[in-house]
Order: structure tokens, then sequence, then C-alpha cells
């Protein structure tokens, strides 16, 4: 028994996880035979019932003859053993016999008076019989929190009574869930970094992305070019550089008609100042 920190008992199923509900005491007990009969240790599951009520099943009327059958009855049930455990101090058969008789006769009659009297004191206020028992609308199967994957495996694979009805599990504090990638993406910034953030550029590449660049840098390295594919690599690489010459030209005949504008004008301004 463990104890609290405030000094009083704590239930063994405190640390056990629900492995499933039944609306009746006989399903539950089912379940853990199950689970037993499968080698799965037992002695780390729990059966809570949740839900109790008192059930008081009335079984007829109660009238003063009645009572004193019922207080016979009683009465020589408990002469019979105590006859039975006198009669073990007797050395002679037929004393034993004899006195287990009259406690018989003894314990009835007695059994009988005391029924009598006590349902006649009541004076008709509870003129009925009946039985009472505890019983809970809801039996729920713990078990220690490592052996629960082992627990559902073996309670799926056997075999399920045709009378039980499983009850939804109730809410309960079970593992921590990961948040989803979308709450992830939609969460505030820390403050001091800028909300435009370029997220491509801070996020970090996938195993496949990996594998695919791998994959592509592998393929540049064994590729080998035939023959034509590099009379054809010649020729585009020489017409971009005659294209890149003819751009060169034309920027040199350009900056050349920039700077003869750039000394007629310096000249026509010398002409125009001289008296």
């Amino acid at each position: 028994m463990q104890y609290s920190p405030a000094g009083g008992p704590v239930s063994p199923a405190a640390d056990r996880r629900l492995l499933v509900s039944y609306d009746n005491y006989t399903a539950a007990q089912r379940a853990v035979d199950i689970l037993s009969d499968a080698g799965f240790p037992v002695e780390n599951t729990a059966i809570v019932g949740s839900d109790l009520r008192l059930e008081e099943t009335v079984t007829g009327r109660l009238t003063n003859g009645r009572a004193a059958l019922s207080g016979l009855i009683t009465g020589a049930v408990f002469g019979l053993i105590v006859g039975l455990f006198l009669g073990l101090f007797t050395s002679a058969t037929t004393s034993f016999f004899g006195l287990v008789l009259w406690s018989i006769l003894w314990g009835a009659i007695a059994g009988a008076a005391f029924g009598f009297t006590s349902h006649a004191f009541t004076g008709g206020t509870r003129d009925f019989s009946s039985r009472s028992s505890i019983v809970a609308g809801r039996y729920d199967v713990l078990v220690a929190p490592p052996m629960l994957d082992q627990a559902q495996a073996l309670l799926q694979g056997g075999v399920q009574p045709a009378d039980t009805v499983v009850v939804q599990r109730p809410p309960s504090a079970g593992p921590v869930t990961t948040p989803s990638a979308t709450a992830g993406d939609t969460a505030p910034q820390a403050a001091g970094y800028p909300l435009t953030e370029d997220r491509a550029e801070a996020r970090a590449e996938t195993p496949a992305e990996t594998r695919a660049e791998t994959r592509a840098e592998t393929r540049a390295e064994t590729w080998t070019e035939t023959p034509a594919e590099q009379a054809r690599a010649e020729r585009t690489r020489a017409d971009e550089a005659r294209v890149e010459e003819a751009r060169a030209d034309e920027a040199q005949v350009e900056e050349a008609q920039v700077e003869e504008a750039r000394a007629d004008d310096r000249a026509g301004l010398s002409r125009g100042r001289r008296p």
C-alpha cells in the first residue's frame, strides 16, 4: 500500500491505464481471465467500479410466521455447529449423536423464538424481506502502463463474451500528442525576429531531398559525353564566345561615340567662351 504526502493511503490503481470498460462485472472478470489464460501477469491489472449504487432486491412479504421460520433455520444451523464441536469431547458414539441432535433442536427453538420476537417488535414497519448489494455502473479494467499494448493485443485476440457491452472510455489523461504541422506553421513567432522571414532559407532538408541530391551528383559524376555531344558542346561554347565578343565590340563602339560626343560638347563650350 502506498501513501500520499497528506498521510492517506493511495490506491495501487492510481498508476494504471484504462484497458477496457464494461457495464457488468462478469464481463470485466472474463477479460482478466482471458489475459490470465494467455500468460499475462494479471497481478498488474485491477478492476475498478465507478458510479456505485445500492440495489435492494425484494424477495417477498415478511410475516411473523416467515420470520420465525427463517430464525428456525438459522438457529438449527448454529446448533449443528455447536453440537459437532461439543461432540468431539465425548467418547461414546451414542452420546455424540445425541448431543448433536439436542443442539440442533434447541438451536432451532431459540432461533424461531428470536425471529418471531424481533419481527413482532418492528410493528409492521418492514413487512418484506430483501437482499442488498452494491452495483457499479461501469467496470474499468486497468493495466500498468508498460504492459498496456501487450494486454490490448491479447484481449483483441481472445474470444469476446456474447453478453458483453463495451462502454465508451471516459476522457482521461493519456499520452501527450505532438502538435500537427499546420499548428506549428500558424504559431506566433518569437519577439525579435522579423515576421516576413523567408522560411525556405531556414527550412532543413528532408531525407528525401538529401537522397535526390545524392543521386543527381552520382549521375553527374558517372555520366560520360559522346564525341557528337562533345562537338556540339564545343560549337555552343564557340557561338557563345562570338556573341560575347560582338557585345563587347558594340559596348566599345558606344563608349567611343559617347566620348566623342562629350569631346564635341567641351569643344563647343570652349569656343563659346572665347571673346
